[in-house]
């Protein structure tokens, strides 16, 4: 079984065991990375959220086989882009020449999009803006977009499809929207990325049920979207008849190197996200795995 996690956080400091700011345990990715070669995972995508994030995920992809980057502006994070020392053309001049730099290895422009459930991190002025110039980036390079929504009121379908001639093509991750949202995007010839966090309800599961299996791709978005006990994924879960299985977890204080750790989720529990897809589409997880 070979699986691509097109969403993986691996620049975040908890994969070097540091918790907001403080060393809880020793530098596991290593161990991290085995654990997902060993469920099948063969490539990850290193999301760039950032000028900073972006850089550090090339460096991850150079250092590690199977790693490729994204480059990009996160919406949350779009008001470091006027902060910058020599304002958004100098931030957004500075993500293109990493992007011509590193061609090899980044192969989307994002994360970037628009999210209005976080406006305290960024205005949707600064959000809309900044998001349009992100097509120029994907226009100038000729790479997909990896694209973030949350909560736009049609905002984020709307200005998708007054840029769409402007990109290759792309997916919306993370996805957790209604059916509707879900056929606009298909319909503008995008994929769908689901994690943990797209399967957490009933209404949830309903909808990923409907996306052709062609159009989808999955993902852990980790450290975050596990999917948890409070989840209606949770239950197909507990049914699947899969080979694989979650290895042990840990809380940090008690860390071991063969353990994951509680509330970290990591690369490898892309299977259990392959294991709920494949019971709502009715095939087998190796079929599925060999469709996406």
């Amino acid at each position: 079984m070979k699986i691509i996690d097109i969403g993986a956080n691996l620049t975040d400091p908890v994969f070097r065991g540091r918790y907001r700011g403080k060393q809880a345990h020793a530098d596991d990715l290593a161990q991290i990375l085995a654990r997902a070669c060993a469920a099948g995972v063969v490539g990850m995508m290193v999301t760039g959220g950032s000028l900073k994030e972006s850089a550090a995920a090339i460096q991850l992809s150079r250092e590690h086989a199977g790693l490729f980057a994204t480059v990009g502006c996160h919406p949350t994070r779009t008001s470091e882009a006027d902060a910058h020392s020599g304002g958004a053309d100098a931030y957004f001049g500075a993500l293109r020449e990493l992007i011509d730099a590193n061609r090899d290895v980044v192969v989307a422009v994002g994360e970037c999009g628009l999210d209005y459930d976080r406006l305290h991190f960024a205005g949707k002025d600064v959000q809309l803006r900044h998001f349009e110039r992100q097509f120029e980036l994907a226009e100038a390079t000729g790479l997909p977009m990896f694209l973030h929504s949350r909560n736009t009121g049609g905002d984020f379908e709307r200005i998708v499809r007054a840029h769409r001639g402007r990109f290759s093509g792309g997916v919306v991750h993370s996805f957790t929207g209604t059916a509707d949202e879900a056929r606009q995007l298909l319909e503008l010839g995008l994929y769908i990325g689901i994690n943990g966090c797209s399967l957490k309800t009933a209404e949830n599961l309903a909808v990923t049920r409907t996306i052709p299996i062609e159009r989808l791709m999955i993902e852990t978005d980790c450290p975050y979207c596990e999917i948890r006990r409070t989840h209606a994924s949770h239950a197909l879960l507990e049914q699947a008849d899969s080979a694989w299985t979650a290895p042990d977890a840990k809380r940090k204080e008690r860390w071991a190197s063969d353990s994951m750790v509680k509330s970290r989720n990591e690369p490898c529990t892309i299977r259990q996200v392959l294991s709920v897809l494949a019971q709502l589409h009715g095939v087998g997880e190796e079929e599925l795995a060999a469709r996406l």
